[in-house]
C-alpha cells in the first residue's frame, strides 16, 4: 500500500504562502528604500536652506559624489521677518558620523529635466555636528542658480540683441578667413606667455572668486538704473559719432600735439608748484573773508538785488542822458554861447569882490539863516487872547495907537528932540550905518543884529561892549562923536 508523502515541498498551499510572503517584503523593502532600509542605524540631521524648490523627499545626499544618505522631510520655516525657508530632514550613514560644523551645503541638478540632490562639502573642523544637530543657513552657500532662472535672463529684448550680435559678429568675420588664421596661428605664443599669467589669476592670495562676488555685488548695484545706463551709451554713441566726423584731421592733430604738451607741462610743472602753493596761502588768508561773507551774504543780495533794479533804470536814465548830451553838444556848438561866457567871465569878475565879501558874512555870521530864523519867528508870535486875531506882523499896524513915534506910524518928531512919552523919557538917535558883519578885514565879528541899545545916549556906529566869533573876542571902546570902532583883543 502506498503511503501519502508528508513533505513540506510537496504541500503546494505552503509553498503559494511562503511565495506571497516573500513578494510582500520584497515590495516593501523597495517601497521604503528611498527611505532607509529598516532596522538599520542611521545619523539623522537637519539642514536650513534658501529655498528647497524642485526638492522632493527621497532624494539623494551625497558627499564627493557619492551616496551618503537621503532626504526623509522638507519643512517651511517661518522667521519673525515674514521670510521663509527650508528645513530639511536628513538620514545619512553612520560612516560620516561626525559631520564636521562647517560643512556646508548646495542644491545641485542631478539631470537636465529638474532631478535634484544634495551636496554636502565636509569642512575642517575639528567640532563635529551631534545627532539631532542643525546646519545653519549660512553654511547653505553659495546659493545655487536654477535651470529656469538661467534661461529666464534670455527674454525677448536679450534674443533680439544676440541676434543683431551675432549678425554683426558674423558680418566682421566674413572674408576675413586669411586673417582669422594669422590670429589662430599667433595664439602659440600667446597661449605660452598666458599660462604663467593664469596661474597667478589661480592663486589663493589673486582671490579671483572675490573679485567675481565683487562683480555680482556691482552689477546689482547698478540694476536698478540698467535704463539710466542704456540711455548713457546711446548719447554715447552719438558722441563718438560725432567725434568720427571729425577724427581726420583734427582729433589725429589733437593726440599728435599730446607729447609735446605733455613734455612742456613736465617743464613747467616745477614753476606751477610754486603757484600753487602762493594760492593755496592766498586761500587760506582768504578763509576769514569767507567766514564772514557767510553773515554779510544776506545784505550783498539784498543789495545785488536792488542794484539790478537801479541798473534797469539807468538804462533807461542813459538813454535820456544820451539826448541831454546831445542838447549839452549842440549848445556848446552854438556860436553864441562863447559870446555868453565870456559875458559871463566878466560879470564875475566884476562881482567877486561882492561875491568874495558876502562869503565870508555869510561863511562867519550865517545871516541867510538868521534872517529866515528871525522870519519865522515874527509870523510865528501871535495873539495869545481868547480870541486870537492872528500874527503880531498882521495885526499889530492896526491895533497898536498911532501918537507922537508909534511903531504903527512914521516918526513924529527927529531924534535928540524932547521927550514925548513917559516911557521914553529920552528921544536918542540909533544908528549904525556901517555895521560889523564877519567882512574882511572885521576879524570875523557880527555886529549886525547884536547891537545893544543904550538908553539915554545918542549912538552913531557899533554900540559899546563885547562880542565876537569862537576864535577871537572884539572890544568895542569908544571915540569922540560918540563913534564906536572895533579894536582886537587876544582872549
Amino acid at each position: 500500500m502506498n503511503r501519502r508523502s508528508t513533505s513540506v515541498a510537496a504541500n503546494p498551499v505552503l509553498i503559494g504562502a511562503a511565495t506571497v510572503l516573500v513578494v510582500i517584503v520584497a515590495v516593501f523593502l523597495a517601497y521604503n528604500a528611498n527611505n532607509g532600509l529598516p532596522f538599520v542605524p542611521t545619523y539623522r540631521l537637519y539642514a536650513d536652506v534658501h529655498d528647497a524648490a524642485n526638492l522632493v523627499t527621497g532624494n539623494e545626499v551625497r558627499i564627493g559624489g557619492d551616496r551618503v544618505g537621503i532626504i526623509s522631510a522638507i519643512d517651511p520655516v517661518v522667521h519673525r521677518n515674514g521670510r521663509v525657508t527650508a528645513r530639511l530632514t536628513l538620514k545619512l550613514d553612520t560612516t560620516v558620523d561626525p559631520l564636521p560644523q562647517n560643512s556646508t551645503l548646495i542644491v545641485r541638478p542631478r539631470s537636465a529635466v529638474g532631478l535634484k540632490y544634495l551636496e554636502i562639502t565636509r569642512g575642517d573642523s575639528d567640532r563635529g555636528l551631534a545627532a539631532g544637530a542643525t546646519i545653519p543657513i549660512e553654511n547653505a552657500t553659495p546659493r545655487p542658480v536654477e535651470i529656469d532662472e538661467f534661461f529666464n535672463m534670455f527674454d525677448e529684448r536679450t534674443r533680439a540683441a544676440n541676434q543683431a550680435n551675432l549678425k554683426i559678429f558674423g558680418d566682421a568675420l566674413a572674408g576675413r578667413g586669411v586673417d582669422l588664421n594669422v590670429a589662430i596661428a599667433e595664439l602659440d605664443p600667446l597661449t605660452r606667455n598666458l599660462i604663467p599669467v593664469l596661474g597667478n589669476i589661480n592663486a589663493p592670495e589673486t582671490d579671483l572668486r572675490g573679485f567675481f562676488r565683487g562683480l555680482g555685488r556691482a552689477a546689482a548695484a547698478v540694476a536698478p538704473v540698467a535704463e539710466q545706463q542704456g540711455e548713457l551709451f546711446r548719447n554715447l554713441s552719438t558722441t563718438f559719432d560725432a567725434f568720427a566726423a571729425i577724427a581726420d584731421p583734427y582729433l589725429q592733430e589733437s593726440i599728435a600735439g599730446g607729447p609735446p604738451a605733455m613734455e612742456t607741462f613736465i617743464a613747467a610743472a616745477p614753476f606751477q608748484r610754486t603757484f600753487l602753493s602762493d594760492s593755496a596761502e592766498l586761500f587760506r588768508e582768504l578763509q576769514p573773508g569767507a567766514q564772514a561773507l557767510r553773515t554779510s551774504a544776506p545784505v550783498l543780495a539784498e543789495a545785488f538785488t536792488i542794484g539790478t533794479q537801479t541798473v534797469r533804470s539807468a538804462a533807461a536814465l542813459n538813454e535820456r542822458l544820451g539826448r541831454t548830451m546831445r542838447s549839452v553838444e549842440a549848445f556848446a556848438e552854438d556860436p553864441q554861447v562863447p559870446l555868453g561866457i565870456s559875458g559871463l567871465n566878466r560879470t564875475l569878475n566884476v562881482l567877486s569882490p561882492t561875491i568874495a565879501n558876502l562869503s565870508s558874512m555869510q561863511q562867519s555870521c550865517n545871516y541867510i539863516a538868521l534872517f529866515l530864523n528871525n522870519s519865522a519867528s515874527i509870523l510865528a508870535d501871535h495873539d495869545t487872547s481868547p480870541n486870537p486875531s492872528g500874527s503880531w506882523v498882521n495885526i499889530a499896524p492896526f491895533g497898536l495907537p498911532i501918537g507922537p513915534n508909534s511903531e504903527a506910524g512914521p516918526s513924529s518928531a527927529p531924534a535928540d528932540a524932547p521927550p514925548t512919552f513917559s516911557t521914553n523919557p529920552v528921544n536918542n538917535l540909533h544908528a549904525n550905518p556901517y555895521p560889523l558883519v564877519g567882512a574882511p578885514g572885521q576879524n570875523g565879528t557880527c555886529m549886525t543884529g547884536q547891537e545893544r541899545y543904550v538908553v539915554g545916549r545918542t549912538l552913531i556906529g557899533n554900540p559899546p561892549g563885547t562880542l565876537g566869533n569862537p576864535k577871537r573876542t572884539t572890544v568895542v571902546t569908544e571915540r569922540p562923536f560918540d563913534v564906536f570902532v572895533p579894536v582886537d583883543v587876544p582872549r
